[in-house]
């Protein structure tokens, strides 16, 4: 399994540019075209959590208090406050970590979602990389993370793959001296979320990252948090500003971890993976063109390979639907695109689409 070193500072990392999100995808046109381009699940915020985000307005005047949103995530994952940490989003965290820790050999397995490496080279580090092989279903060779590597940064399941990785085999990773970072930011759209280490105190150095913006449609609120050990989540707060979190993120936070909102997630994750599968079966219409699926699939999304996908992609725009392009992820190439799940009726449009795109694109 190849391994590579990302040199240097700045947010463009070699040959990626590790800043492009799924919402450049949206921009300008973002009105008029169908998005299976960002992985926040659709029709969402429900009414009840836009209200009580809504009645939270009327307490602007303070300043936030997280107190009673960081004791109720914390009850949500049977943790003390001290191992909690709210964050605005977790893109923070992932800054914050590459900041305050004390780290000099970090590693980043990828393809997984960039910000991890851009928040390290931005902070100055040298980062290596970890590049999981098609060939191998994009899975987890333990063997391939550097034993000199003191921070190691893993989705699961990984943007974009979609893969869900073994909860024992990335506890696998753990080490005396190494911190294990461990994004879970769509965890809670997998059912029961099973391999999830959110929660786990018996391993150490482990670091989870969770984000309420996806199954909650909260990305322009900005809220998720991280699991630590108390002493990391010390360091981790002394780099944090004053009120990082704002008094409605800090609403929600509290409202997406209640029971309600916890019975309401499984289900809808139980909705997801039917979606998905039916996206799945419908592009699997497609491997005679060359279309091929990672499988299996436990994400809000699909990552597929296809040839002539630049040219795909561009047709789809114009046929009404975005989707992301996946050659600004370490490891994949122009030939990758990542499709959002969505409901069957847009899934079926988008197919009807996509088969007009491969046509165009084949010309």
């Amino acid at each position: 399994m190849p391994t590579e070193d990302a040199t240097g500072t700045g947010s463009a990392g070699p040959g990626h540019d590790l800043r492009h999100h799924g919402d450049a995808e949206m921009r300008d046109e973002g009105s008029t075209l169908t998005d299976l381009a960002v992985n926040v699940r659709s029709g969402t915020p429900p009414v009840w959590l836009r209200e009580r985000i809504a009645e939270s307005l009327t307490g602007l005047a303070a300043y936030p208090d997280g107190r009673a949103a960081r004791a109720a995530v914390a009850a949500r994952h049977g943790l003390p406050v001290e191992q909690v940490l709210l964050t605005a989003g977790a893109a923070e965290a992932f800054v914050l970590l590459a900041r305050a820790l004390k780290v000099r050999h970090p590693v980043v397995v990828h393809p997984q979602f960039t910000e991890p490496e851009a928040a390290l080279r931005d902070a100055g580090h040298t980062v290596g990389r970890v590049l999981l092989r098609e060939e191998d279903g994009f899975r987890l060779d333990p063997a391939a993370v550097p034993e000199a590597a003191d921070l190691v940064v893993i989705g699961n399941p990984t943007n974009p793959t979609s893969v869900l990785h073994p909860a024992a085999l990335i506890a696998g990773l753990a080490r005396p001296g190494r911190t294990l970072v461990v994004d879970e930011a769509f965890m809670d759209a997998v059912p029961g979320e099973r391999e999830a280490l959110a929660g786990r105190v018996d391993i150490p150095g482990l670091v989870v990252l969770r984000s309420l913006t996806k199954t909650w449609g909260l990305a322009g609120l900005r809220i998720g948090y991280v699991l630590a050990a108390s002493e990391t989540v010390a360091e981790l707060e002394r780099a944090q500003p004053l009120w990082p979190v704002s008094t409605p993120a800090l609403a929600a936070a509290a409202a997406c971890v209640s029971s309600q909102a916890l019975a309401e997630a499984a289900h809808a994750a139980h909705r997801i993976a039917a979606d998905r599968a039916h996206l799945v079966a419908g592009l699997r219409e497609f491997e005679p063109d060359g279309l091929r699926v990672v499988e299996p699939a436990e994400g809000s999304f699909v990552l597929v390979r296809l040839p002539r996908a630049a040219a795909v992609r561009r047709h789809l725009r114009d046929l009404g639907f975005a989707v992301r392009r996946g050659d600004t992820f370490p490891g994949l190439g122009e030939d990758w695109l990542r499709l959002a799940v969505r409901d069957r009726t847009t899934v079926n449009g988008f197919l009807q689409a996509l088969d007009r795109a491969v046509t165009l694109a084949g010309r």
